[in-house]
């Protein structure tokens, strides 16, 4: 069984104060219901976790129904950091999820084709994440001031879903304690696991400021 964990509970601080970026307007639906029927209408996901913030969590059971999120199995509250949110999602998988897909909920664009590729990848390769080349020149900075000019070769910008197999992923985040890590790809990482690549060019950006929701509204029309 593959259970998708869906994190939007991040404190929106570049939003502005009081907002919930996973809850704001995006082409007539909230962000995070982009990503909810994205699983929803994918056959390789069985049930899906949706972690918010506390106050959210009957918000975000009243936008699953209105939205016919019928794969839904539990909303539940995160932490102060994406790390202790993800846990909290890995914590309330059924006993016969063998295979956990972890998804920025701030990532609308993601489509039922692309997390099928990716499930289908972990289940025959082991863990894998979505990614893309860099593309810029990459610069070494200290102070405003350019130190020196990175090579891009085999430098990828690493994005959401992620799959794992749940045992591994929940031993990982057993041995990593409370050491902060960016995704959980860094945390499987540091247990000694390789992750693969599944390398896409496919629109998936992560909506962090007004200026990312404008051209998600632009990619969606």
């Amino acid at each position: 069984m593959v259970t998708a964990i869906i994190v939007a509970a991040g404190k929106s601080t570049r939003m502005g104060a009081g907002s919930d970026k996973a809850f704001m307007s995006l082409c007539n639906k909230p962000v995070v219901a982009w990503s909810l029927l994205a699983m929803e209408r994918c056959k390789e996901v069985d049930r899906i976790i949706l972690v918010v913030r506390k106050e959210q969590q009957l918000a975000a059971a009243t936008l699953a129904k209105t939205f016919g999120i019928s794969k839904l199995d539990k909303v539940v509250p995160g932490g102060q950091k994406r790390q202790e949110s993800v846990q909290a999602g890995l914590a309330q998988c059924d006993p016969d999820t063998t295979f956990v897909l972890v998804h920025d909920g701030a990532r609308p664009l993601v489509t039922p084709e692309l997390v099928a590729a990716v499930v289908k990848d972990a289940k025959a390769s082991g863990p894998v994440t979505v990614g893309h080349k860099v593309v810029d020149t990459i610069k070494k900075v200290d102070k405003k001031e350019i130190v020196s000019t990175v090579t891009r070769e085999g430098l990828y910008q690493v994005q959401t879903p992620q799959v794992f197999p749940i045992g591994i992923l929940k031993k990982a985040y057993k041995a990593i304690g409370k050491r902060e890590c960016t995704d959980d790809c860094m945390v499987v990482e540091k247990s000694g696991e390789k992750v693969r690549i599944y390398e896409t060019n496919q629109p998936n950006l992560k909506i962090t400021t007004v200026e990312d929701l404008q051209i998600a509204v632009a990619l969606l029309k």
